[in-house]
């Protein structure tokens, strides 16, 4: 698929990059405008998404919307201020600056060397680069060597420079920020937040269109559950499913056949890391069909140990093969283990923990603080008030065995004796107890699948395009069309338009040029419903219904005609649906 497909997708309206008209004055790479009928197309897959994973779980699956900027510490807790960054190479002589690990890939590429960068540090690039004599592409210029470079869009929050601010990276941390409230609302696990939104990363050389922006959308799920229960209750929703895995044993081996393997078995043999994670890639296969990408065409690739993310335990990447870039990432699923709701718990001071029930009760020994008041005022005599304070909120464990080794302890500055306080170890039965849940995600790149659907889609039929879009996802669900330009015609479509729209339904009218010109042009725009009204239609008040792919028409009664629609939406043949209704089918050598 060449670049060819970029300009025809972005003269039917679907997207385009952003400041076209600043092309040669500024050089701004990674950021795409959606025209009139990609932002249609992209709402009708997020709302696909949420129909797949949330609405179905609504018992436990919550949606949120949470700030795209947030402070500096957010981001320190979450590892991305350290640990964020990509790989930079310069070149001395003209200044241009490229992603080494995708440069280094690319000039190989061109010799017929095969070279794998992921997971390679800086030094271990250089090597390569100084190894085979790469230069700049552009100017044939020495490099320098790589360097990180951090992905985070950097800003101040308000007036004061020291407020440091990041553009999320990742939608994720505002549903971790947010476990605490939505625990304590719903009072048990699992809970799954899920958010939809943008976010940034400042690639260092985004020349992929939107397979490779600084800013995009994601879909992104948070599942919180007991690691001591990771069972998924609704695994049989998804038993029909085959997985296609490269394990990270093939991956280490060099294996490129996948193994295929279903849910409920990936979790069994250790393949994936638990239930919930199969799920969520069962539910993933069946979301790509959806939008028409063959299971053929899907994989998912785990990730070894050195290629993932600092807060993976293990990484699935769902892969779909295109014409273009061969197979592309279009989602990740990721078991982040206790990691994230740790670090924010550390950096907050925050109690980010959930309760679980014990099979049988247990006796723990608690040690208690009893401070000594008398003895604390005669030795810090109108400090004692603080000295007490600081021992309420003392470690009672750690204070004895202090007391014990050295017969003092500092506690907030101040010295405590053996005198002052005495500690009792003290027995209690509990029934419940205190734990940090685990996390299994599953997240979505709005934009690339948005790619992958359409070039899915993208055919030619007799040297013209038709976008073969779905019919749940189309822009436009129906064009209704008048045969020919005529006032009483013009009048019915009008109507017939307005009536679909109150419906619900995405119509538009069209009377400009013949009726083959306008079902062209509105099968290469992807409408997979075409209405068609003519003289027929003033006596018996029936039109036509076609459809984009077959190009088979039935006619039907005008009261019959959103019935019919919804149940051609849903997937049902045009043929199927005439013969259950018995309604006259048209096909394009005639009646049958």
């Amino acid at each position: 698929m060449s670049d060819k497909f970029d300009e025809v997708i972005a003269e039917l309206g679907y997207y385009w990059p952003s400041f076209d008209i600043y092309r040669g004055k500024v050089e701004v790479g990674g950021f795409y405008d959606y025209g009139m009928l990609g932002v249609l197309l992209k709402r009708n897959i997020v709302e696909k998404w949420r129909r797949m994973f949330i609405l179905p779980y609504i018992d436990f699956t919550y949606e949120v919307e949470t700030p795209m900027i947030m402070p500096g510490i957010v981001f320190e807790a979450s590892g991305h201020v350290e640990n964020f960054t990509d790989y930079l190479v310069t070149c001395s002589k003209c200044g241009r600056k490229y992603r080494a690990d995708h440069l280094i890939e690319e000039e190989l590429g061109k010799r017929g060397i095969k070279v794998k960068t992921e997971g390679l540090n800086e030094e271990e690039l250089t090597s390569l680069i100084r190894k085979h004599g790469i230069k700049c592409p552009v100017c044939g210029g020495e490099l320098t060597s790589v360097q990180r470079f951090n992905l985070l869009f950097k800003t101040t929050i308000g007036p004061y420079s020291e407020n440091t601010g990041y553009l999320r990276p990742e939608t994720a941390q505002g549903m971790f920020v947010n476990f605490n409230r939505i625990y304590r609302v719903m009072g048990k696990l699992p809970i799954a937040v899920a958010q939809i939104g943008k976010v940034g990363r400042n690639e260092i050389s985004p020349r992929q269109g939107l397979a490779r922006l600084r800013e995009f959308s994601q879909m992104e799920i948070e599942l919180f559950f007991d690691p001591q229960s990771s069972s998924c209750p609704y695994l049989g929703d998804v038993e029909d499913v085959e997985l296609r895995l490269l394990t990270e044993e093939d991956v280490a081996k060099g294996v490129s056949e996948p193994r295929v393997v279903r849910p409920g078995e990936a979790a069994e043999r250790g393949y994936v890391a638990n239930e919930w994670m199969a799920f969520y890639m069962a539910l993933a296969v069946k979301f790509l069909e959806g939008l028409g990408v063959p299971w053929e065409r899907q994989l998912f690739m785990a990730k070894l140990p050195n290629e993932r993310a600092h807060y993976a335990r293990m990484v699935y990447d769902q892969l779909v093969k295109t014409e273009r870039f061969g197979w592309l990432e279009v989602s990740g699923h990721a078991y982040r283990g206790d990691y994230d709701l740790s670090r924010h718990a550390t950096y907050s001071g925050q109690d980010i923990s959930a309760v679980r029930r014990l099979k049988e009760p247990r006796i723990v020994e608690e040690y208690r603080v009893y401070p000594n008041p008398s003895r604390i005022r005669e030795v810090y005599g109108e400090q004692a008030p603080l000295v007490l304070r600081a021992l309420a909120g003392v470690n009672a464990k750690e204070l004895a065995e202090e007391l014990t080794n050295r017969g003092e302890a500092i506690v907030n500055g101040y010295r405590v004796t053996r005198d002052m306080v005495f500690v009792k170890v003290e027995q209690r039965r509990i029934n419940t107890e205190r734990f940090i849940p685990h996390v299994v995600e599953p997240s979505f790149g709005v934009d690339r699948i948005i790619y992958v659907t359409l070039e899915n889609a993208y055919t030619t039929i007799e040297g013209r395009v038709v976008l073969k879009l779905p019919r749940d996802i189309a822009p436009v669900t129906v064009a209704v069309l008048p045969i020919v330009s005529r006032d009483d015609l013009a009048k019915v479509a009008r109507g017939i338009r307005d009536t679909l729209i109150n419906e619900g339904i995405v119509a538009v009218y069209d009377d400009n040029g013949t009726i083959g010109a306008r079902y062209a042009k509105w099968d290469s725009l992807g409408t997979p419903l075409a209405v068609t009204v003519d003289t027929d239609t003033l006596k018996d008040n029936s039109i036509t219904v076609r459809d984009r792919d077959t190009r088979m028409q039935v006619r039907v009664g005008m009261g019959e005609l959103v019935n019919v629609i919804r149940e051609l939406v849903k997937g049902k043949p045009i043929n199927e649906l005439a013969r259950e209704r018995n309604l006259p089918l048209i096909t394009r050598g005639g009646r049958q």
